[in-house]
């Protein structure tokens, strides 16, 4: 079957590898649809950050090179022994986490904190990126019949962004700053206003970007035409953004969500990082401010189908872009780093 295989930086290589092997508790999926993510491009343009290169990885005991791809949907084609919950035929998602189970995090239920936590698709497992793949029970969940494989695609990175605003203090009519219009900011500024918000505005540097935030609601921000704090502040008395989503990964991005927070308002970063931010830490100290992270997502996927399949989450709008497995270097990864139009660029294996 055909698969894309990461080696190295810039090195994702479309290749036939063998076909993966059911085992017991395990069910192999028909990948209809797949999504690049952002950690996907992290790993392209500066990897390797989380795909083990030299030791193999605790949980997994793999390394590169490793099938990528984590946000995907399909059929199911065959099942292991003792799969009870799964059934030849069903219509699937995954939840990509592979975790210890054993670790505290994991005993407290909170297993996107998993010790030694794994991602089907990078941690020398995977991926969605090919035409079959091969997947634990646990790690499988059904989507309705009027629901898409396209759709069904995009529940992993909504799952990011209703877990962040989850994390959050947001409450009803308060009023939110999303910094970055990508596909996890664009489906903060949708989970945002579903738990509530007011006003959510979108700090975004790409035109087409900001349409699809405007469209979804937001009143959005180009950093590069205006001073995103004094603008916040202008069209809130003064006051500032209760909530500031940060999903850049860049350093003046940050400075700027603190900037923009009210007194005694809160940050919540979700995305990954390639450096390490500076911050002046005064500035956070007299202002008050809560600053908390949020990773990946924990028993929400069920509530995501939901939604999405349900039409109160809008997705569809984030896909820019459909090609074909062969193509997924050029007009998948280059794409998305050439052209600040792309959202999501989703992949037919």
């Amino acid at each position: 079957m055909k698969a894309a295989v990461w080696y190295a930086k810039k090195d994702i290589r479309v290749e036939n590898v063998d076909e993966p092997v059911v085992e017991a508790g395990e069910v192999k999926i028909k990948v209809e649809w797949a999504g690049i993510c952002g950690s996907d491009l992290h790993e392209y343009v500066a990897g390797p950050i989380t795909i083990p290169t030299e030791a193999p990885h605790p949980l997994t005991k793999g390394t590169a090179p490793v099938i990528m791809g984590h946000e995907f949907a399909g059929e199911v084609v065959e099942v292991g022994k003792n799969v009870t919950q799964v059934a030849l035929g069903d219509r699937v998602t995954v939840e990509p986490m592979i975790t210890c189970g054993k670790c505290k995090a994991c005993r407290q239920g909170r297993y996107n904190l998993c010790e030694v936590i794994a991602a089907f698709g990078m941690s020398g497992v995977g991926g969605g990126f090919s035409e079959y793949t091969v997947v634990s029970e646990d790690m499988v969940h059904k989507i309705p019949e009027h629901m898409s494989y396209e759709l069904a695609a995009l529940v992993e990175p909504t799952a990011v962004a209703m877990h962040a605003v989850k994390l959050s203090n947001l409450k009803v009519g308060d009023t939110v700053a999303v910094f970055g219009a990508g596909p996890i900011g664009l489906l903060t500024v949708q989970a945002s206003f579903l738990a509530g918000a007011k006003k959510v505005f979108a700090i975004e540097l790409s035109e087409e970007r900001r349409k699809v935030a405007t469209k979804l609601g937001a009143v959005a921000i180009s950093p590069a035409e205006s001073d995103v704090a004094e603008e916040i502040m202008k069209q809130t008395a003064g006051d500032g953004a209760d909530i500031s989503f940060e999903a850049t990964g860049v350093p003046v991005v940050l400075e700027q969500a603190v900037n923009s927070t009210k007194m005694g308002g809160e940050i919540v970063i979700e995305s990954l990082w390639e450096s390490k931010p500076e911050l002046d830490a005064n500035s956070l100290v007299f202002k008050e401010l809560n600053l908390i992270g949020s990773i990946g997502y924990r028993n929400i996927f069920p509530t995501v189908i939901d939604l999405i399949a349900d039409g109160k989450l809008e997705v569809s709008d984030l896909v820019t872009k459909k090609i074909a497995l062969d193509n997924i270097v050029e007009e998948g990864f280059e794409s998305l780093l050439q052209e600040k139009s792309q959202v999501k660029i989703l992949i037919k294996p």
